[in-house]
């Protein structure tokens, strides 16, 4: 099913993204975990999650995103939780029926993150907790080989934002085989420029060599203000000669809740032409930004 996206992507075509699915799983009601953030739906509210997959397809995305990023080893593992690929399979059966009942090829994502425990009411992670390398390692390889398994067309590195964990996402990624897409997460440092979330360590330009230096076929900067991902697009294409893209957020997260902003659609779209002019491929939205959003994207970028 990715042979439809490589084709448009290699043609120098747009590929557009879904919108958030945690966050507008959220949206329509699902309780969201104090420990786990969006996961449980998959396994309490399965139908919730199909209708936020039918409605980005009905809105004109190519590509829709299991709802496995809260699923990360890290987080799992951290909570005690030893269900990731039930959780997981879960998400991929639902992920793929969307797809499946589709009028025209959708493409399914798996997506990996290196989402930790955050402080309660906060966006912060806790940076108390150690793990292992070579077993959160082998943890990351199960997940990627499970979401292989399960169906994925590609793999979607969601979240990353260093050049340690997210490395280890982006070699068990890439050893599955599957297209790879690294999303980047970016928030403005001390010095005005930009670094991954939670890092400000880690500046945009390094991590952009780091992961991609793994060649995954994409690299995009993702759950980041929309007014940050200009800037992230030029520094991406400064230290990466291929396919770009985006999809921004639009709010704040508080442990377990999204916090929603309104984001006019038609802003929206119009903000997308100047990252499609800037020679971005593929296009979407990330937390807080729904199928409303896509649809007047979608509909904009194909006038």
């Amino acid at each position: 099913m990715y042979d439809h996206i490589r084709k448009k992507l290699d043609a120098g075509g747009l590929v557009i993204l879904d919108g958030g699915t945690g966050t507008d799983i959220q949206r329509r009601g699902v309780k969201m975990d104090s420990d786990v953030w969006c996961a449980e739906a998959n396994l309490t509210h399965p139908d919730v999650v199909r209708a936020v997959h039918d409605d980005y397809i009905a809105a004109g995305a190519d590509v829709v995103t299991a709802n496995t990023y809260a699923s990360s080893p890290l987080m799992f593992h951290a909570r005690g939780r030893t269900d990731l690929i039930e959780v997981d399979t879960a998400a991929m059966r639902v992920a793929s029926a969307a797809a499946d009942a589709a009028s025209r090829p959708v493409a399914v994502a798996g997506s990996i993150s290196v989402m930790r425990p955050h402080k309660a009411g906060t966006d912060r992670f806790d940076a108390g907790i150690a793990y292992d390398e070579a077993e959160m390692r082998a943890l990351y390889r199960q997940k990627a080989e499970n979401l292989k398994a399960c169906g994925a067309d590609l793999i979607v590195l969601e979240m990353m934002r260093d050049s340690k964990f997210s490395a280890w996402a982006t070699d068990a990624a890439m050893d599955t085989g599957l297209p790879v897409w690294v999303g980047i997460a970016v928030e403005r440092n001390a010095k005005g420029g930009l670094s991954g979330v939670n890092h400000p360590e880690e500046e945009l330009g390094a991590l952009v060599k780091t992961l991609t230096a793994r060649k995954p076929e994409a690299c995009l900067v993702m759950h980041s203000p929309i007014d940050t991902i200009l800037e992230a697009i030029d520094v991406i294409k400064d230290n990466w000669s291929g396919i770009v893209g985006t999809y921004p957020e639009a709010g704040e997260f508080r442990m377990p809740d999204w916090e929603f902003v309104d984001v006019d659609p038609a802003e929206f779209a119009e903000a997308a032409r100047s990252w499609r002019a800037a020679e971005a491929q593929i296009i979407g939205g990330c937390c807080g930004i729904n199928p409303d959003h896509i649809t007047a994207l979608s509909k904009d970028l194909a006038a």
